[in-house]
């Protein structure tokens, strides 16, 4: 048998089987079809999210308002015309949610994440929400830890930039170690204190880059099959480690310190989802799995949009100084040093411009977890077979002229009005409408929206009483590629203003 016969069989039956695994189904929807490579462009490219968007995604979005997308391991329906997700949003028992646990459950990013409040449906949802709901949706948070760990930070940031001189800084993980202490003083009665700890000296902190770098790796993330041959990849075997050392870590760390303080006879100032979910565990309403993958989403998605739209604000905000010079007067305006809910949430201009961040810097930009129970006409126009899943893309929603008009691409806070009762009517209005889903819409919409918002506007009021920054000159903005939609190693030269007066 010749050379070219014993590498041809092989080779023959390799493409066989991708031409096989790449088909796309005869019964999905005839909408245009997004060339699958897009998926993987980060193996060879560094393209950002808003690049691959534009060049792929954008024209036949804003024509056809769907699109086939190849996404975790098959076909999957991509939504932005708003009407289309109106129908998607309302309909929760027609496109149920279904994450990564229902669709690939073997997967790296299913042991993270596993079956929780956000990617339930059904029982299982309504359950986790009557045990977490009233630890995520308070009428009021308390805002004196949100500006202790804002100060701290700030604090960071600029003994970093002493240290740099007149060079620019990264910010990024001071960004991370800040949110991640927010994030558990506020939902897990924990102070982790990584502001106050070299890096990396915080382990639950520290590891949460590693989870990011291995998790949005995008040969593993767009065909998860790969996960079943861990034995075969050392890297899918340490991927599976980290996770499971991330949830062990944080229920161990969780119940030591419930129990610690029990047994010291110490009450909670106020009762917090950790709290509920712990009781709901000892006393049989949740299992051991259900109630580490809770912990794990509160502790991963607490965290991880404040992050990055913190990032984005660096970004947008230190290269638009007009708008960080009107935001300064408004905030030195109020004469306090000491903001509180009652003092920031009435600030017009603020609120504006941590509107206008999600809308041009949503954190989640995309997101496919949702499959249809039913053969389903979704708008009433596309027919969509059962079993199949479907999800939307914010930033394409949100930066379309039809929607947000032609400077739908610039930041433009003015845009929700003069007043802060105007600006959250708009902001109900857009949502209802399905025009501006940062947080998701209708009965799934995000628990947390008021603390993210609380938490935004007091580290703002902080940051802008006490700094000026712009982008070092020196920075070009290249977005994510994939996954968490924010600007990739900004850098940034700060001022302290005290210092300037001088």
């Amino acid at each position: 048998m010749s050379l070219f016969y014993i590498f041809a069989v092989p080779l023959s039956l390799i493409i066989l089987y991708l031409a096989w695994y790449l088909h796309v189904p005869w019964n999905l929807p005839r909408l245009p079809r997004i060339p699958f490579y897009v998926s993987i462009l980060g193996l060879w490219s560094d393209m950002g999210q808003d690049e691959i968007y534009e060049r792929w995604l954008r024209a036949p979005l804003e024509k056809h308002g769907a699109v086939l997308i190849w996404f975790a391991g098959r076909w999957s329906i991509l939504v932005t015309r708003p009407d289309l997700l109106t129908d998607m949003f309302r309909n929760e028992d027609l496109y149920a949610k279904a994450g990564s646990q229902k669709k690939i459950p073997w997967s790296v990013i299913a042991t993270l994440v596993g079956d929780n409040i956000i990617n339930s449906h059904g029982d299982t949802w309504k359950l986790y929400t009557s045990i977490m709901k009233p630890g995520l949706q308070k009428k009021t948070f308390d805002s004196r830890p949100l500006l202790v760990k804002s100060r701290r930070f700030v604090d960071k940031i600029l003994e970093d930039q002493a240290t740099a001189g007149k060079q620019g800084i990264l910010v990024n993980a001071y960004v991370q170690k800040w949110a991640v202490d927010v994030m558990g003083v506020s939902f897990l009665d924990m102070d982790l204190q990584s502001l106050e700890k070299p890096h990396g000296a915080v382990r639950l902190e520290s590891i949460q880059s590693v989870i990011k770098m291995t998790l949005f790796r995008p040969l593993f993330f767009n065909f998860p099959d790969l996960d079943q041959f861990a034995w075969l990849l050392s890297s899918r075997k340490r991927a599976y480690e980290i996770m499971h050392e991330f949830g062990d870590t944080l229920a161990d760390k969780v119940l030591a310190q419930m129990d610690d303080a029990t047994a010291k006879g110490q009450k909670p100032e106020e009762e917090q989802v950790v709290h509920m979910l712990v009781a709901a565990y000892r006393d049989g309403r949740l299992t051991q799995k259900q109630f580490k993958d809770n912990l794990k989403i509160v502790f991963l998605t607490a965290h991880e949009n404040a992050q990055q739209l913190v990032n984005s604000m660096f970004w947008e905000i230190g290269k638009n100084t007009e708008v960080q010079t009107r935001l300064r007067a408004e905030i030195l305006a109020t004469g306090t040093s000491n903001p509180t809910a009652d003092i920031v949430n009435p600030l017009p201009y603020l609120t504006s411009v941590i509107y206008e961040l999600m809308r041009l810097y949503p954190p989640v930009s995309q997101l496919i977890n949702r499959v249809t129970t039913a053969p389903a006409m979704l708008g009433g126009q596309i027919p969509i077979p059962a079993r199949t899943f479907v999800g939307w893309n914010s930033y394409g929603v949100h930066v379309n002229p039809q929607v947000w008009g032609a400077d739908a691409q610039e930041f433009v806070p003015e845009r929700w009005g003069s007043t802060v009762s105007e600006m959250h009517a708009r902001f109900r209005r857009e949502t209802v409408r399905g025009t501006y889903i940062p947080f998701n819409a209708h009965s799934r919409k995000c628990l947390g929206q008021a603390f993210v918002l609380l938490q935004m506007k007091i580290l703002m009021f902080e940051l802008l009483r006490r700094v000026e920054w712009r982008v070092d000159p020196g920075y070009k903005l290249k977005m994510t590629p994939g996954g968490i939609l924010a600007p990739l190693g900004c850098r940034v030269i700060l001022t302290e203003i005290q210092e300037k007066e001088k």
